[in-house]
């Protein structure tokens, strides 16, 4: 039997990022700029892109353009870093202080809906299955863990 599990995993991250875009319209937001905010509400200090970039593995060009677009919408700003004037720390503002429980929630109410009918055993098998996957692509599984824990 020839299985697609490539075509399944990008099958469930399209569902799951299109449920968060989804319940977070409301709020102008979408799944990836949701995430940055939880990351930067999380973050102890003010992060530059460069940590959202590792935090999160996703690409220069992606992080400047998310953060781009959630600075011109007044969800954060950009400030010099008073150390290292080359580096520009982001800081939330008030309208993104005020989405930060909804976020959670969200996040919250997606994952329980990815395990729904799961035994605890399975969601903890289901968990191993995909750090062991994620290893075998070469990847880092604590790190992923830690940061939908984070999430």
């Amino acid at each position: 039997m020839h299985r697609h599990y490539g075509s399944r995993i990008r099958i469930l991250h399209w569902c799951s990022e299109q449920a968060m875009t989804g319940a977070l319209a409301d709020m102008e937001l979408t799944s990836a700029q949701g995430h940055i905010l939880g990351y930067i509400h999380r973050h102890p200090g003010a992060p530059c892109a460069k940590d959202i970039e590792e935090a999160l593995h996703l690409s220069h060009p992606t992080v400047s353009g998310l953060l781009t677009r959630l600075e011109k919408k007044g969800f954060l700003e950009f400030r010099e870093d008073p150390r290292d004037r080359r580096f520009k720390r982001i800081y939330i503002l008030p309208k993104g202080e005020e989405c930060n429980e909804q976020i959670h929630q969200i996040i919250q109410r997606n994952e329980e809906n990815l395990v729904a009918g799961f035994t605890e055993e399975e969601k903890r098998q289901f968990m191993d299955y995909l750090g062991r996957a994620i290893v075998n692509m070469g990847g880092c599984p604590e790190k992923q863990r830690q940061n939908k824990e984070d999430t």
